[in-house]
C-alpha cells in the first residue's frame, strides 16, 4: 500500500472515471492520510500483513494510493508493469517502491508492458483485468483503459483464459475499470451482472463463473455506485479469510447479501469517502496484494 503525499482529484483520469466528483477536493490530502491510516491499521488490527511504502513529493503523482493498477504480484516470481492511460499517472512507477518489495521477496522476473503507452494501448492491471488467481482466469470489461490486444498478451504470458465483455454504468457510459463491478473471491464472485448489456456476453460470464464451482452473488448499479463491487478477498497471518471494503460499499449491502457473503470471509470495513470521492477508487484499489514467494534468508 502507498501512503499518499499529493492525493487530491485528478483531472487527467476524470474524463473516462465516473466515480469521481469534481470540486470535492477541498483538503482532500489530509482527509485521505487520516483515512488510509486508519484503513492500515484495521487491516493490522484483523492480522493482516500491510507493506507500506511511503510516497514520495516528486514527481507529483496524486493517484499513488491506487497501486493496483501499475503492478501486479504473482506465485511464481513474476512482476508485471503496466501502460497507464493518464500521464501522470505514468510517473507512479518509482523505483523505491519495487527495492523495498525485494527486500523481503523474490522476484524471479519482470514483465513490462508500460511501452505500449506509446501506441496509446492500456491494461491498468488489477484495475483493468479482475484476476481468479486459482482457475488462471481474467476478467476484465474494455474501456479506454482495457485494450483487448493487451490483455490477451497477459494471459499468454501468464497463462490465464480471457473473458472480456463491455460494461456499462447507469448513464450508459463504459465502466472504466473491471475491478468496480466484480470481485472474485476463493469461493465466491461479487458482480453487477446488470451493467453488461449483451445477453450472450451475461451467459458467457455466468457459466464461466459456475463452471468455476464459484457461488454468484449479485449487486445492482446502484450498489456498484457506493462500491459494493470494489472489494478484496485477503489472508491474514493465520489464514483467517477477510473480505475488505470500505464502509459505503458495506452499507449498501442487503441482509441477504451480508448473510451469503459471511459464509466465505470474515467481513472488514473502513471509511474511504473521501478516497472514494476524489479519487474514484476504493478499498480494493488502494491493496496491490503480494503473491510472491517470501526471499529466503541468506547466511554470512
Amino acid at each position: 500500500m502507498i501512503r499518499p503525499v499529493n492525493f487530491t482529484y485528478n483531472a487527467q483520469t476524470a474524463v473516462n472515471n465516473a466515480f469521481q466528483l469534481a470540486g470535492n477536493d477541498s483538503g482532500a490530502q489530509e482527509k485521505a492520510l487520516k483515512e488510509f491510516d486508519i484503513f492500515v491499521e484495521m487491516l493490522r488490527s484483523n492480522d493482516v500483513d500491510v507493506l507500506v511504502v511511503e510516497d514520495t513529493c516528486e514527481p507529483h503523482t496524486p493517484d499513488s494510493i491506487f497501486p493496483n493498477n501499475w503492478i501486479s504480484f504473482h506465485d511464481n516470481g513474476m512482476v508485471l508493469l503496466y501502460p497507464m492511460y493518464a500521464e501522470n499517472r505514468r510517473l507512479e512507477r518509482k523505483p523505491l517502491i519495487l527495492n523495498e518489495i525485494r527486500k523481503r521477496f523474490a522476484v524471479a522476473d519482470i514483465l513490462d508492458l508500460s511501452d505500449f503507452e506509446k501506441q496509446g494501448k492500456f491494461l491498468e492491471g488489477t484495475g483493468s483485468m479482475v484476476l481468479d488467481r486459482d482457475k488462471k482466469i481474467a476478467y476484465a470489461c474494455l474501456s479506454p483503459r482495457t485494450d483487448e490486444g493487451l490483455l490477451q498478451q497477459f494471459c499468454a504470458a501468464m497463462h490465464y483464459h480471457k473473458v472480456s465483455f463491455d460494461a456499462v454504468d447507469s448513464n450508459g457510459g463504459a465502466i472504466y475499470h473491471t475491478n468496480v463491478m466484480m470481485c472474485v473471491g476463493d469461493r465466491f464472485v461479487v458482480i453487477c451482472l446488470e451493467s453488461v448489456l449483451s445477453a450472450a456476453q451475461k451467459e458467457i460470464i455466468t457459466l464461466t463463473i459456475k463452471n468455476s464451482g464459484k457461488a454468484l452473488i449479485e449487486i445492482s448499479l446502484e450498489q456498484m455506485n457506493h462500491f459494493a463491487g470494489n472489494m478484496l478477498q485477503v489472508y491474514n497471518r493465520k489464514g483467517k479469510k477477510l473480505l475488505v471494503m470500505s464502509t459505503q460499499a458495506y452499507d449498501s449491502l442487503n441482509e441477504l447479501q451480508i448473510n451469503r457473503l459471511c459464509t466465505f470471509s470474515t467481513l472488514i470495513h473502513s471509511p474511504l469517502d473521501s478516497i472514494e470521492t476524489n479519487g474514484g477508487g476504493s478499498a480494493r484499489c488502494m491493496m496491490a496484494e503480494i503473491h510472491l514467494p517470501i526471499q529466503k534468508e541468506t547466511s554470512l
